[in-house]
């Protein structure tokens, strides 16, 4: 007699899409790579779709746990691997006096979680304190493996799927873990190392050499401090150094640069939300955030096609204002003054000139000149100026590095990500099941992030509904070919550390998708608006 059971099962298995080509099932559906700020919006973004299932499996269900002998027990969602002993990337890992962001606070938080502090340039340990809470409230906490170093990641085709090979680095065991999909949210720096030249007679110093990214509780007190470098970290460092309303306050800081940057001093506080959504007025809080925001995002956008379509308008306009702050000093405004346009490099903020206020007291300088070299004491400049210091801070850049270093492979294969384009600034020519996130250089890093990661979110539901298990950007259809450009996912920035680790980045193409726009608004409608399927995305199952 015919068995109906096993007959209805046969016809469901013929019809059913198949898992993969070898039907192995990996252990997440979803690895991020890095819990900064990056890794963090991914994983809540995927915990907001939790209803929905990916790669063709559904999503779990909220109901007691009953045993089972199934072997092919369907993969986790989602996993975070973490190097560092604690979440917040960036912000865990920079621990210098002042150490701030450069982008407006309404803009810098999360689109779904609202940062409503009145401070317009947010301190370290607050936007560190945002990042812990979030992951608190979306319940990603429990998904991250802290100390977990993720070495290598390789695909296979015939499996499609990831194999990464991991160190934790608790207990010094290497094991690997596969995934469908990829996330690297590891930003674009290495964390082990900044850039650090060497310095002709730096062995003759007789102080402390210090890097920001290794400040370690640096005692300053009282000591003469020599701040090499023209960035947002030096400029950063200065007024907080001298500031004698903190624990430490330095006898005297030099700010030594080889060439001037511009600088915009911008308000410290902004309490527009509270006047928005005051008493009288018919708009909430969170009404009044969404118009700021949007206020802010337009701002950042205008002085940004003001810089590029009408450079001396811009300069102007940058120098007008340090002649305003230095007025009645005797400090020069030509150490801000560069021969660049801006934007070719980014452009400083300082809060309520903090910057230039430090440098109208005597404890502070800025010296635009050459090093010559180091002495026991201090540094002798090409000029003949001497520059005493106990302490030598060198602000001189970052180093840098995509995936936290992790080398990647494709059917055994090595993959210079150097050598691709960028696809929509959010995934890599020719690798499948892959997405690197960046933000912008010239606006708030985390307005683009959450841009990619809803597109990674619109992308995983494409491939569920269709049935799809890879999805690869390729730069040739039938009649086009996408050609690589010199310019990176950075943009055209020609900031020290973007030249220095230009093969490093992903380049852009010629055309788009393959260009990046760094304009939040063509973003906006490019990944959250536009069908997923395109001519340069290749889907297979």
């Amino acid at each position: 007699m015919l068995d109906i059971t096993t007959t209805k099962q046969a016809i469901k298995n013929r019809f059913k899409g198949n898992k993969s080509k070898t039907d192995k099932v990996a252990d997440y559906e979803v690895l991020i790579i890095g819990a900064g700020i990056a890794g963090i919006g991914m994983a809540c973004r995927l915990q907001q779709q939790q209803h929905k299932g990916l790669f063709g499996h559904k999503a779990p269900k909220k109901q007691k746990q009953v045993n089972s002998t199934n072997k092919h027990k369907p993969p986790q969602r989602f996993a975070i691997l973490e190097k560092r002993a604690d979440l917040g990337g960036t912000w865990d890992l920079f621990t210098y006096p002042g150490i701030r962001s450069d982008s407006d606070a309404l803009t810098f938080g999360y689109n779904f979680r609202p940062w409503l502090d009145y401070r317009m340039l947010a301190a370290g340990d607050d936007i560190k304190r945002y990042i812990v809470d979030t992951a608190r409230e979306f319940g990603v906490t429990e998904h991250i493996h802290y100390r977990h170093e993720v070495q290598q990641i390789s695909w296979s085709s015939e499996d499609q799927q990831w194999s990464a090979t991991i160190k934790n680095y608790a207990n010094g065991e290497r094991f690997v873990k596969t995934a469908k999909f990829i996330v690297g949210a590891t930003g674009y720096y290495d964390y082990e190392q900044g850039y650090r030249p060497h310095f002709d007679g730096e062995e003759n110093f007789h102080g402390q050499i210090v890097h920001p990214q290794h400040w370690n509780n640096l005692d300053y007190n009282d000591k003469k401090v020599v701040v090499i470098g023209s960035g947002a970290t030096a400029m950063t460092l200065l007024p907080a150094l001298v500031d004698k309303d903190s624990n430490q306050c330095a006898r005297h800081v030099t700010m030594l640069q080889r060439t001037p940057t511009y600088v915009a001093s911008v308000p410290g506080d902004d309490h527009a939300i509270d006047w928005l959504s005051g008493k009288f007025s018919p708009l909430s809080k969170e009404q009044a955030y969404t118009l700021l925001r949007a206020r802010n995002v337009l701002r950042q956008q205008g002085l940004y096609k003001v810089a590029t379509h009408a450079p001396k308008v811009m300069k102007a306009v940058l120098r007008s204002g340090v002649k305003k702050e230095l007025k009645g000093s005797d400090v020069d405004s030509k150490h801000f003054m560069p021969d660049y346009n801006p934007w070719d490099q980014r452009v400083c903020a300082v809060p309520d000139g903090d910057l230039f206020k430090a440098l109208q007291d005597k404890r502070a300088t800025v010296v635009t000149d050459q090093i010559g070299h180091f002495t026991a004491t201090g540094i002798m400049l090409q000029s003949g100026q001497h520059l005493d210091a106990d302490i030598i801070v060198t602000a001189t850049g970052l180093k840098l590095q995509m995936l936290g270093g992790a080398a990647v492979y494709i059917d055994g294969q090595a993959v210079d990500i150097g050598t691709r384009m960028t696809y929509k600034a959010v995934m890599i020519e020719g690798i499948p099941n892959m997405a690197a996130l960046f933000g912008y250089t010239n606006a708030s890093w985390t307005l683009k992030i959450d841009l990619a990661c809803q597109y990674v979110v619109r992308l995983l539901g494409y491939m569920h509904k269709n049935r799809y298990q890879v999805a690869m950007p390729q730069a040739q259809t039938a009649d086009m070919t996408a050609c690589a450009q010199v310019d990176t996912v950075m943009g055209s920035l020609s900031s020290g550390y973007v030249r220095r680790g230009k093969d490093e980045l992903p380049k852009q193409g010629d055309r788009y998708p393959w260009f990046v726009t760094n304009n939040y608004l063509s973003d906006r409608i490019m990944l959250k608006y536009r069908k997923i399927k395109d001519d340069w995305l290749r889907f297979s199952r």
